[in-house]
């Protein structure tokens, strides 16, 4: 199960918040009883809009779109001043590091 993020953690947050005072002001419940149950409602609505709010994920720029091919570029020297868009050297690509575990 992925992680949620802030906008979900806040929206769900909110959503208990709010609930619980809502329902506490409705009801007027005053027995420890009232509240337990009130509580494990807003608690259950928080979890809920939390779940359903779309996760948004960041453009993956990574990837060429459907049908492109990738530009094919010489590998990169340092020192040399060559950025890289020539035809020198062998063609073969420098493997970079990850930070994906």
């Amino acid at each position: 199960m992925p992680r949620p993020n802030p906008a979900q953690l806040a929206c769900g947050s909110a959503t208990v918040i709010l609930s619980a005072l809502a329902l506490l002001l409705v009801t007027q419940t005053r027995s420890g009883t009232g509240v337990t149950v009130v509580a494990t409602a807003a608690l259950a609505l928080g979890l809920l809009v939390a779940v359903a709010l779309p996760v948004r994920r960041p453009a993956d720029r990574g990837r060429p779109a459907a049908g492109s091919l990738p530009a094919q570029r010489g590998p990169v020297r340092a020192g040399t001043g060559d950025s890289g868009t020539g035809d020198s050297g062998s063609g073969q690509r420098v493997p970079q590091p990850s930070l994906h575990r």
